[in-house]
């Protein structure tokens, strides 16, 4: 799991949850700056809007919603262009409007993929829900002071005239579906269990749970939603599902048991949304990414939902609305590894995309023995094309890495690493890469020689192969033999060179190679020698990047070393880390409090002067409101203020 892994909060389908954020107090201070607060806002607008189908008893309000959240964004884009400094009021404004958008993209998945049942069946709680979005945007919006932040007279009247709208809007009244809440109630009161065929059809066929397909998902819609409400609601829950059971059974599918043999994702049942790493969901489809590709932005996603933004036109990246400089996609070799990894060990089955038909399969693999062969042709162009077509069936499935290595493919490719042409670098490295993802090929991919080679690639090869190399350092380095290797071989120099000259992608991949190659002690030494320190603080330096967590991580590993210690805790690092505490993410200040005290409990003098630049002031505060991680590190160094005072 990568160490600096942001848990998100779950898409609960409970009707509590805007409640709870309706009530939730105003921040004291400011949590983000003006410009992160407005990124922000487009973020969370983009990601609401990607959202396009929803349940049929939602759909109309669902689609009622994106039309609001389009009509306001006109403002937050002005903001942005004008980046005017933010006064008090408009802070505040734009801070609720920012938590009303979180609750809308939220009711917008649950609508998505919520229990149809539920939505159903708690029909008016979840009206309720959008009326509450509508009541805090329009509270938001009410009195924006628009000369102070610079917004044109035109958007200033569209979005009056939104406001006004919204007022409207809080007074109508939806009438429900009647037919359909008389239908529910004359199957639940029904005590005999005997409920009317015709009704039950009638309500089966309006919620469009008819196919085994419908029923398969609804139950893990409900099984999902049992897990979130966390036996709360029990009696709603109880007729949520005796519903489902009647449905199945007029479908003819013999199963009663909520928990029983319909397929159900692994990754819902063992491990709850607020378990699985931040890293490894799509910030579009919020599900694990199976293909994650990089784009221009430095940005990840699912290659499938990516791809679907900018097949409907789109040119800027979903998350922080960034034009996009080019529109092609980079895998992220390093986060598909350390995610396929990580599902492997919590035992998380995941779907790899659509399968391809047995007979193509089966022609495919049928290749690899004369691919191999041609790996050694004399003819450059066949090389070229074996290794370019072994990189991809590599990738594809553990039959097609364990056909490769039958072959013959593995010393094959490792002598082809060397080879002059920087395109069958490029494709070598990576198919190595592939094939590192079985854990005994790191072992034989290692006894093969090919660690050096592929350290000579990351120091001398093309872009694309310097970053795949350091993936394939990356996923080698979790055997704990191979960490002392590259390290002995001479490979945390080059990394840190990535880490320092390198593209977004390069870097991340740096980044990730090196966390997990300092756990060796002596590569630690290493990668404080190779000048490091600078590298990292030159990353600190540019949030631009978002890789403030991912370099106190390693900070964090270096200051655990005596011997390194004394090269990174320095006055002005401390400086460096206070004002993160100070103006970070919450996980920023998480993970800046955890190198405060690791260097603090053997450096007085550096407590001393954080102390001195105001640290304590931020502590309590953390220490209620902070990550549960960062607020045990906030207590610790209270204690520890309390000695040095």
């Amino acid at each position: 799991m990568l160490p600096w892994s942001i848990f998100p909060r779950s898409a609960s389908g409970a009707d509590t949850e805007l409640e709870a954020e309706a009530e939730a107090s105003e921040p004291s201070g400011r949590q983000l700056s003006d410009e992160a607060l407005v990124e922000e806002l487009l973020a969370t607008v983009a990601s609401a809007r990607s959202f396009q189908e929803f349940r049929r008893s939602q759909r109309k309000d669902c689609f009622g919603l994106l039309r609001w959240l389009q009509l306001v964004l006109p403002l937050i884009q002005e903001i942005r262009e004008a980046a005017p400094p933010l006064p008090d009021d408009a802070y505040r404004r734009l801070a609720l409007l920012g938590r009303t958008f979180q609750a809308a993209r939220r009711l917008l998945r649950c609508c998505h993929d919520g229990s149809k049942i539920f939505l159903a069946l708690e029909s008016e709680a979840v009206l309720g829900r959008f009326r509450a979005v509508y009541e805090k945007m329009n509270l938001a919006l009410d009195g924006m002071p628009y000369s102070e932040i610079g917004i044109s007279d035109e958007v200033k009247e569209q979005v009056e005239l939104i406001n006004t709208q919204l007022k409207r809007s809080k007074k109508r009244t939806d009438t429900q579906d009647m037919e359909l809440s008389m239908d529910f109630m004359m199957i639940l009161q029904n005590e005999d269990g005997n409920a009317d065929r015709a009704i039950l059809e009638r309500l089966a066929k309006k919620l469009e749970l008819q196919s085994l397909a419908d029923l398969r998902a609804e139950t893990m819609a409900i099984k999902k939603l049992i897990n979130e409400r966390n036996g709360q609601q029990p009696e709603s829950t109880k007729h949520i599902i005796e519903l489902l059971n009647k449905f199945k059974e007029i479908a003819g599918i013999d199963e009663k048991n909520i928990l029983g043999d319909v397929s159900i994702p692994k990754y819902l049942e063992k491990c709850p949304s607020l378990m699985i790493p931040n890293d490894f969901l799509c910030p579009i489809s919020l599900e694990i990414m199976t293909d994650p590709v990089i784009i221009a932005s430095g940005r990840t996603y699912e290659r499938r939902s990516i791809q679907k933004w900018l097949d409907a036109g789109q040119r800027t990246c979903p998350k922080t609305q960034q034009p996009l400089a080019h529109l092609s996609l980079a895998p992220n070799f390093a986060l598909k590894n350390l995610s396929l990894q990580w599902c492997e060990k919590n035992k998380v089955e995941i779907q790899m995309g659509e399968s391809e038909p047995a007979a193509e399969q089966e022609e495919r693999k049928e290749d690899i023995p004369s691919l191999v062969k041609d790996l050694s042709s004399v003819h450059l162009d066949a090389q070229r094309k074996a290794a370019k077509k072994i990189r991809i069936l590599s990738k594809e499935n553990p039959e097609n890495r364990a056909l490769i290595l039958e072959n013959g493919g593995l010393p094959a490719l490792i002598s082809l690493v060397s080879y002059p042409d920087k395109k069958i670098q490029e494709n070598t490295v990576t198919a190595l890469l592939n094939l590192s993802i079985d854990e005994t090929n790191k072992i034989l991919i290692a006894k093969g020689g090919a660690i050096p080679l592929i350290i000579e690639v990351l120091k001398n090869g093309s872009v694309e192969g310097q970053e795949n190399s350091a993936a394939a350092l990356f996923s080698l380095s979790m055997i704990d033999e191979n960490k002392a290797a590259i390290g002995i071989l001479g490979g945390i120099a080059p990394l840190v060179g990535l880490l320092k000259d390198g593209t977004i992608r390069g870097k991340k991949d740096a980044a990730t190679a090196i966390f997990n190659l300092i756990l060796n002690h002596p590569n630690k030494l290493r990668a404080i020698e190779a000048g490091i320190v600078t590298a990292l603080l030159k990353i600190l330096g540019n949030k631009k990047l978002g890789m403030i967590d991912e370099a106190l991580s390693i900070f964090l590993l270096l200051a655990s070393h005596s011997s390194c210690r004394d090269e990174v805790g320095s006055p002005s690092f401390v400086e460096i880390l206070v004002e993160i505490v100070k103006e970070g993410t919450p996980k920023n200040k998480e993970c800046a409090l955890s190198v405060l005290l690791e260097l603090g409990l053997h450096n007085n003098s550096l407590m001393v002067h954080a102390f001195g630049l105001g640290l304590n002031e931020h502590l309590s505060d953390i220490a209620k409101t902070g990550t549960s991680r960062a607020q045990r590190k906030a207590n610790s160094l209270i204690q520890l203020s309390r000695k040095c005072s």
